[in-house]
């Protein structure tokens, strides 16, 4: 029976997509640059995702990833920035200040507060991601919350789990599953951590790689049937 959830943030309780799009527009808006569309979006996304799962395979560190797909995207589009740290920095504090729930993700934790543990489980930076949960209400619904930057390891090393199984207690096989977007980061810690594995995938996107999933769901709202299936069907309060 699964009586514990390692939630992600990004991309699966908040739509990080929508606070990307507000956060970048808002940082070149302070440096005179109005010409941000949405195709010059999309390209920063995929340069951020790159550096991302760079840091996943630690070829980078979280100091190269925030500052160095900045520099990257720059670079690229020939923007001209004199401060890409303070670029970054002022990026960092919009994410953190404007968010946007996803697929009513609040109502969804609310309801299973008490029926398991919850807790999330995020590479994000440690300011950002406490003012998510602080001010989105998350955080009142979780048992816990384990960022990278705070455990010095990322998401999908062991390191990062066995601190976790340290606060919690290690888990039964079966008991814990973590929900996330992420093949290279969430299902890949899933993996190496032995946990059930529940690919969030509203994009309905094809796995190509050799990541276990044990659960693919369109809408997170599917983690109720998932968990009525393992036998935790009652509300435990």
């Amino acid at each position: 029976m699964i009586d514990t959830i390692l939630w992600d943030i990004d991309d699966t309780l908040l739509d990080f997509q929508r606070s990307e799009a507000y956060g970048i527009r808002a940082c070149f808006a302070e440096i005179g640059f109005h010409g941000c569309d949405e195709a010059m979006i999309a390209r920063y996304s995929a340069i951020n995702r790159r550096h991302w799962e760079a840091l996943e395979r630690g070829e980078m560190t979280k100091p190269e990833v925030l500052v160095g797909r900045f520099r990257c995207f720059f670079e690229t589009e020939k923007i001209p920035c004199q401060d890409v740290e303070a670029f970054n920095s002022s990026y960092e504090r919009k994410l953190g200040e404007h968010f946007f729930e996803n697929e009513r993700s609040l109502e969804l934790c609310r309801k299973l507060k008490g029926r398991v543990r919850q807790y999330v489980v995020t590479n994000g930076a440690e300011p950002v991601q406490k003012n998510k949960l602080k001010y989105s209400g998350l955080g009142e619904c979780m048992d816990g919350a384990f960022i990278s930057d705070e455990i010095g390891a990322e998401k999908p090393t062991m390191r990062f789990f066995e601190h976790i199984f340290a606060q919690i207690g290690r888990p039964e096989p079966g008991t814990c599953m973590i929900v996330g977007d992420s093949l290279t980061s969430d299902m890949r810690g899933g993996n190496n951590a032995g946990l059930v594995c529940c690919w969030y995938n509203p994009q309905g996107k094809e796995n190509t790689s050799d990541v276990r999933v044990d659960h693919e769901i369109r809408s997170i709202w599917e983690v109720e049937r998932l968990l009525a299936e393992s036998g935790n069907g009652e509300d435990k309060r």
